[in-house]
């Protein structure tokens, strides 16, 4: 297992963290240059991570006590392989404190999760632009499946095509 540097600690998110994650969430939207399109609030995450049936879990990486970052996931399951995985939907740490190990702590503890949940991958996605993730993610052995094209179906189109 990775060492976790001095001042890092990792832990599943707990209720009490649900504003903080939001608050990085924002973060997040801000640096992917979508903050118009988060509407989202703290009840709307407390329910998806707490509620009745939880929809995904997260991880937050604190520095010195702080929260500065977090994973939130999700399972998946491969037909092909017949194993679970896990899909990354976010990873954010706060860009003051990049660099400091918090990143890498965070995609040590999902892997070693899915290891322990017998899942053969860990999956995300990353903005073509973003020239630094895609470096961090390239260093740790992750390796873009450039054959994919990502679609997404919302909105009218989505409500269009339940109704038919």
């Amino acid at each position: 297992m990775t060492a976790v540097p001095s001042g890092v600690s990792i832990a599943p998110a707990a209720p009490t963290d649900v504003p903080r994650i939001h608050e990085l969430m924002r973060g997040l939207a801000v640096y992917e240059k979508i903050e118009h399109e988060m509407v989202s609030s703290a009840a709307d995450l407390e329910r998806a991570l707490f509620g009745k049936r939880p929809l995904a879990e997260a991880l937050v990486g604190s520095l010195h006590g702080r929260a500065v970052g977090f994973a939130l996931f999700y399972p998946t399951y491969s037909t092909f392989s017949g194993k679970p995985g896990l899909w990354l939907e976010d990873l954010f740490v706060d860009p003051a404190v990049r660099g400091a190990g918090v990143g890498r702590a965070l995609l040590a503890a999902l892997a070693a999760l899915a290891v322990e949940r017998g899942c053969g991958s860990v999956q995300w996605e990353v903005l073509d632009w973003n020239a630094p993730a895609i470096g961090f993610y390239d260093s740790l052995g992750a390796v873009p499946l450039a054959e994919w094209t990502t679609y997404k179906l919302a909105g009218e189109a989505l409500a269009r095509l339940a109704g038919s």
